[in-house]
C-alpha cells in the first residue's frame, strides 16, 4: 500500500523539524519526507496538529527472554559456566512475551535483545522488530555483538553456583583467558591449514588425510570480536569496571560499548577521547546494590555534552521498554538539551546497534518505522496515538490503556 501521512510537524532525525509535512511510503519504505509534495496515487493520511518521528529504539532490553510476571520463566542468562558466547539470544525469544507489545505501545520500534550479566561473557545478542510471531523474521542484525560484565553480579552468581569468578580481578582474569583461548584457537586452525596446503599440493596419491582441529562455537563467536565484526557489550556501572572494560579492550583490540555507565559521567574524557558508545539507564530503580549508589539521570545530559554517543535505555523489564520515551523526558528535566534528546532513542541506538542503514532516521530508502503523537514527544502529557513497522500499523492508541 502507498500512503502519504500529510500536514505534520516531522522530526527526521535528520535534520531541523518539518512544519506542514509529508512523508510517503511504499510498500514498507519511506519514499520521500519534506513540503509540497506531489501525493497522488497515495492514500493520504491527515495528521494535522500531529507530531510524526522515527520510531523509537531500545539498544538494550531482555524483553521476551526474561518473561514478566513468572519468576520461572527466565532465559536471559545461562550460567552453566561463566564464559558462554556460544549461546544466541535469538533461540530463547518469545515472540508473544508482553514485553513486546508494550514496545509497540510505547512506540518503541526496534530492540537490542541482550544476554543478562550474570555471567563473565555471555551470549550473542540480536536486534529485532518489536512486531512480529516468528523470531527470525523479526531480527535485522544478528549477532549484533557479544555481552560481558563486570561488578557485582558474576561476582554474586559465582559465588552463589561456587564456581570463578568471586571478585573483580577473577572477572577479569576469565576474559582475558577467554580471548587468549581464543587466539590459541586460531592458530591451532591456522596450522592446520598450513599443513592441508602442503598435502593438497602433493601429487593426489601421496597426499596424507589430515584431520581438522576439534570446532568450538565459543571460540568462533569471540574471533568475531577480536576481528572487529561484531562489538563487546559491556556491563560496567562503578567507574573503575568502566575503567577494566576499557583496559581489557584495549589489550585485545575490540570495538567496546559500555552498558548502563552508571559512573560514566565521572570520568567522560576516558570515554570520550576513545570514541566508545555508552548505552545509559535504567534510570530509575531502587538502588538495588552498591555499584548503582551514584546513579542520576543527569548523566546524559553530562555524556551528550562532553561528546559522547549517548543512547538511553530500559534495561526492560527492569524499566518496562513502554517507558523508554518517559526516560528521555526525565533526562531533559535533569539538563539533557532538548535538542540533542532524540537521537538518545533514535540514530544513536540505531548506530551502536549497526542498523542504522535501516532506522533510526526517517529517510528516503530505510524502513517506514515511524511513531504519531498527538503533541510534543517531550510533554509527558501526550502520548504515541499510532506506531508503524515497515509501514505497517501495529498500534492504535484508544483511550487509556488498559490490560486485557
Amino acid at each position: 500500500m502507498r500512503h502519504a501521512y500529510t500536514n505534520a510537524t516531522i522530526w527526521t532525525a535528520a535534520g531541523e523539524p518539518i512544519e506542514n509535512g509529508t512523508l510517503l511510503v511504499d510498500d514498507g519504505k519511506i519514499v520521500v519526507v519534506g513540503t509540497d509534495i506531489e501525493t497522488d496515487g497515495y492514500e493520504i493520511v491527515d495528521c494535522a496538529g500531529k507530531y510524526l518521528l522515527p520510531g523509537f529504539i531500545d539498544a538494550h532490553v531482555h524483553t521476551g527472554v526474561w518473561g514478566e510476571g513468572a519468576r520461572d520463566d527466565h532465559d536471559a542468562n545461562e550460567v552453566s559456566d561463566a564464559i558462554t558466547p556460544y549461546v544466541r539470544m535469538l533461540d530463547a525469544i518469545y515472540p508473544e512475551d508482553i514485553g513486546f507489545e508494550d514496545a509497540r505501545r510505547g512506540g518503541v520500534t526496534t530492540l537490542g535483545i541482550t544476554h543478562g550479566s550474570a555471567n563473565t561473557i555471555g551470549g550473542q545478542m540480536a536486534v529485532v522488530k518489536s512486531y512480529g510471531l516468528i523470531a527470525d523474521k523479526m531480527v535485522i542484525r544478528e549477532p549484533a555483538g557479544v555481552k560481558m560484565a563486570l561488578g557485582e553480579n558474576p561476582k554474586r552468581v559465582g559465588e552463589m553456583l561456587k564456581r570463578a569468578p568471586v571478585t573483580r580481578m577473577g572477572t577479569a582474569y576469565l576474559a582475558r583467558k577467554a580471548f587468549h583461548d581464543a587466539i590459541e584457537y586460531r592458530k591451532d586452525w591456522d596450522h592446520h591449514r598450513a599443513l592441508q596446503a602442503i598435502e593438497d599440493a602433493k601429487p593426489e596419491g601421496e597426499r596424507k588425510p589430515l584431520r581438522e582441529p576439534k570446532r568450538d562455537l565459543g571460540m568462533e563467536t569471540l574471533l568475531l570480536v577480536l576481528d572487529g565484526e561484531i562489538p563487546v557489550r559491556n556491563h560496567a556501572h562503578r567507574m573503575d569496571d568502566i575503567r577494566t572494560a576499557i583496559r581489557l579492550s584495549e589489550e585485545f583490540g575490540y570495538r567496546l560499548v559500555i552498558e548502563h555507565a552508571t559512573e560514566g559521567w565521572r570520568i567522560p574524557d576516558e570515554i570520550v577521547s576513545r570514541n566508545i558508545p555508552v548505552a545509559i539507564g535504567p534510570l530509575y530503580t531502587a538502588a538495588s546494590k552498591r555499584e548503582v549508589n551514584r546513579r542520576t539521570a543527569a548523566a546524559v545530559g553530562i555524556m551528550v555534552d562532553a561528546g559522547a554517543t549517548v543512547a538511553i535505555m530500559t534495561d526492560s523489564p527492569v524499566n518496562t521498554v513502554d517507558t523508554l520515551r518517559d526516560l528521555v523526558i526525565i533526562a531533559i528535566r535533569e539538563g539533557l538539551a532538548e535538542t540533542r534528546a532524540l537521537e538518545t532513542v533514535t540514530t544513536n541506538p540505531a548506530a551502536i546497534l549497526e542498523v542504522d542503514d535501516r532506522v533510526g532516521s526517517l529517510e528516503p530508502g530505510k524502513d517506514a518505522d515511524f511513531l504519531i503523537f498527538d503533541g510534543d514527544p517531550w510533554d509527558g502529557r501526550n502520548k504515541v496515538q499510532a506506531t508503524y513497522i515497515d509501514g505497517e500499523k501495529v498500534f492504535e492508541a484508544d483511550g487509556p490503556y488498559l490490560p486485557a
